[in-house]
């Protein structure tokens, strides 16, 4: 009988320290990573290039890192881009690159700045890859680009075409899972 009133004494502490909580609410410390993979076209560009680097393309890949609170709610942000252009002629400079708020068709301003420099990827016959990586996002940026993927863009700017030269809207990302341990 004492193993019994043992037994159900420390099944209803367990039970206790359990609390209310859902199992599937998210622990606090949670991250995720989405994985956006972007096509770029100078066609996507509004108006259309039709210049010297209309002959370009490229991807931005663009891992969006985000931590949660046990309420959901992202706390911090920070993105890695890996950016691969060609095409561009002998005479192109890529000066920057961006993520923009806006719809296809549409332009907008500056949403997360990548922080590349002018003339970081460089060229080689027309052809560059950068990578810029741990670039902090403000929270609620990353809860909007999260939320509406293809209302947001990313482009690539030359000197020559300093609004943009290579265009494409972010889509369906790769959602991986994380434990919220940083190193």
């Amino acid at each position: 009988m004492k193993r019994v009133s043992a037994l159900i004494l420390g099944l209803s502490i367990l039970a206790g320290a359990c609390g209310g909580s859902s199992p599937t609410e998210p622990a606090a410390g949670t991250t995720s990573t989405s994985t956006f993979t972007v096509p770029l076209s100078p066609a996507n560009e509004v108006p259309a290039v039709t210049n010297a680097d209309a002959a370009a393309s490229g991807t931005a890949i663009i891992a969006l890192s985000v931590t949660k609170d046990s309420g959901g709610s992202i706390t911090s942000a920070t993105a890695n881009f890996q950016i691969t252009v060609t095409g561009f002629g002998a005479a192109s400079r890529v000066t920057d690159a961006h993520i923009h708020n806006g719809a296809a068709g549409a332009n907008a301003g500056i949403f997360v700045n990548t922080t590349l420099a002018s003339g970081e990827i460089a060229l080689t016959n027309g052809s560059g890859t950068a990578a810029k990586n741990g670039i902090n996002v403000p929270s609620d940026r990353a809860a909007a680009i999260l939320s509406n993927p293809a209302g947001h863009y990313f482009n690539v700017h030359t000197a020559l075409n300093p609004d943009g030269a290579i265009r494409g809207q972010l889509g369906v990302a790769v959602v991986t899972q994380g434990t919220g341990v940083s190193y």
